[in-house]
């Protein structure tokens, strides 16, 4: 009786687990659709920004004016990585996949630069960095949950401050990128210089010209001054929502299969639970016809 009271606890214990991951995965599900709707609100407005950058970039080359000084392409020499990962775990492979990629990237590009540093995004990087002992400039902590782009702007104005300074030549932005609830994308961009408009955004902005020429007021170098810091902020705004989009995804995804991994325990614990009990019982009578033969 005691396998079969050690088994019933196991049983139970599984199917305490099961609900526990079972409503982790309704409200990741819940969180994630508002965390997508953002997402999709978002990505249009960062194009429309991209596409009206380039175009203000293409009348400027041909009028000959400077550009912003945050296109200023130097000899890069001292790094820094944003990382951004979750505040909890529960989440699959989505914070290991970025951390791994940051050692990856020192490991790989310490030969190039001077010095690599990080900041963090959220606890788990926060936590890895201080174990691995990693260079870690600053921890931007407590954002995830709830996101305002006033942060986003906080952060895009302290990256500026450390590139002007010269502290650092070069800005990436490590993250995982949304795609759908089963599937994101590692993805590292380069915040700062800021690279140039890709070649669609200059052409949409191209015809745009053609077809309608603007008149810049006051002047085309004050609307620049003010759309590339602006620019950034988005970028990094874009990043915070995919990333948490992308947690929100992968958590409900390994919360899934964990709760049908319970299923699947409960039921071989069931039937081992069940066999047990067969050979207890069947033993039992076993020794009650051995008995009574033996009185006869």
């Amino acid at each position: 009786m005691a396998t079969l009271r050690s088994i019933r606890t196991r049983i139970k214990s599984v199917r305490s687990m099961q609900k526990i991951t079972k409503a982790m995965k309704m409200v990741a599900a819940s969180k994630l659709r508002r965390a997508q709707d953002a997402v999709v609100r978002a990505r249009p407005y960062a194009h429309a920004i991209e596409e009206m950058l380039a175009q203000v970039l293409s009348e400027r080359d041909e009028s000959g004016e400077a550009a912003h000084p945050l296109f200023e392409q130097r000899k890069a020499k001292k790094v820094e990585v944003v990382m951004l990962t979750s505040d909890r775990g529960s989440c699959g492979s989505f914070n290991s996949n970025v951390l791994r990629r940051g050692q990856r990237f020192v490991t790989e590009e310490s030969g190039n630069y001077e010095s690599i540093r990080f900041a963090t995004i959220g606890r788990r990087g926060r936590d890895y960095a201080k174990k691995r002992g990693l260079n870690t400039r600053k921890d931007y902590a407590g954002l995830f949950g709830k996101l305002k782009f006033s942060m986003a702007n906080e952060i895009a104005n302290d990256l500026i401050a450390q590139f002007e300074s010269g502290e650092v030549d070069q800005v990436f932005v490590l993250f995982n990128e949304f795609k759908s609830a089963i599937s994101q994308k590692l993805t590292m961009v380069q915040l700062l210089p800021i690279v140039p408009p890709t070649a669609k955004a200059k052409a949409v902005a191209e015809s745009a010209v053609k077809l309608a020429p603007h008149i810049f007021e006051p002047s085309r170098e004050d609307v620049l001054s003010a759309l590339v810091p602006r620019q950034l902020s988005m970028q990094i705004w874009r990043a915070l929502l995919e990333s948490e989009a992308s947690e929100h995804g992968a958590r409900m995804t390994a919360m899934g299969a964990a709760t049908k991994n319970a299923g699947e325990m409960i039921g071989r614990l069931t039937l081992q639970y069940n066999r047990a009990r067969q050979a207890a019982i069947t033993k039992e009578l076993m020794e009650i016809v051995s008995g009574a033969e033996a009185l006869k």
